[in-house]
């Protein structure tokens, strides 16, 4: 047999946001390989599936990626369905064209399913759009994460030429990311924003500016979180304001 491998994209966490495909693939797949942040309320519209955990989180045990892509490229070759599920979009940090090429290199089937990214779902829980007239032309999605033996990353540019910029994968480096950020020249009083668990009832966003960015980070658990900078942000996170806490309110 050999089957296809859908690079599926769950999403910020809540469920209701999976695309229709995603959800109808779930449904039909065999197997699903998915990443640890995935919550069980998405894994369970794969009642049928085997599941197989295979995320990667910062500072903890991680499958090695050589590793993900010969078990999907296995899986492709007994089960018509594979699903390799990704958290946010899988074309965004995702590491999703490691797996493309490996599969297409073995004549495995692939193709590649949209979901929200992060950024999207904390503009939206934030009701604060990334782009305004006027004000806002240009987002940058950054990290400043790299892996071993990788270039150096370039957000640091990226983040000073754009108009408003979401940083993942940073809240554990708040401190150096908000030090670097100032010294190279970004007025300290930048609004910032950190969420963590956007579109997730249990969601929580601490407010400020980029000076308070630590202190803002260090509120948060240990949740997926998302930093946000730019003058979009001025009537949510303002230097007038106090650094303060709010927990989405179930639904």
């Amino acid at each position: 047999m050999s089957g296809t491998v859908y690079l599926v994209g769950a999403g910020p966490g809540a469920v209701e946001l999976l695309t229709l495909r995603a959800a109808r693939l779930l449904a039909e797949a065999e197997i699903v390989f998915h990443d640890a942040l995935v919550p069980q309320a998405i894994l369970a519209l794969a009642p049928q599936a085997a599941k197989i955990a295979v995320g990667k989180r910062s500072g903890r045990h991680s499958t090695a990626q050589r590793f993900i892509n010969k078990r999907l490229a296995d899986a492709a070759r007994k089960h018509r369905v594979v699903v390799r599920l990704k958290g946010g979009d899988p074309m965004l940090f995702g590491r999703a064209q490691e797996e493309i090429a490996y599969l297409r290199a073995q004549a495995i089937a692939v193709e590649v399913v949209p979901g929200v990214t992060a950024a999207l779902a904390a503009a939206a829980d934030l009701g604060v759009s990334l782009t305004q007239r006027g004000l806002a032309r240009s987002v940058a999605f950054v990290t400043p994460r790299v892996g071993a033996g990788e270039s150096v990353s370039t957000w640091l540019q990226t983040v000073l030429a754009a108009d408003t910029a979401a940083i993942y994968m940073g809240a554990g480096e708040a401190a150096s990311i908000g030090k670097a950020l100032v010294a190279a020249g970004k007025s300290p009083s930048t609004p910032a924003v950190v969420i963590e668990n956007a579109s997730l009832d249990q969601a929580r966003t601490v407010r400020g500016t980029l000076s308070e960015l630590a202190l803002l980070a260090a509120q948060l658990g240990d949740g997926p979180a998302l930093i946000v900078l730019g003058e979009v942000l001025r009537n949510v996170a303002s230097a007038a304001q106090p650094a303060t806490l709010r927990t989405r309110r179930a639904r």
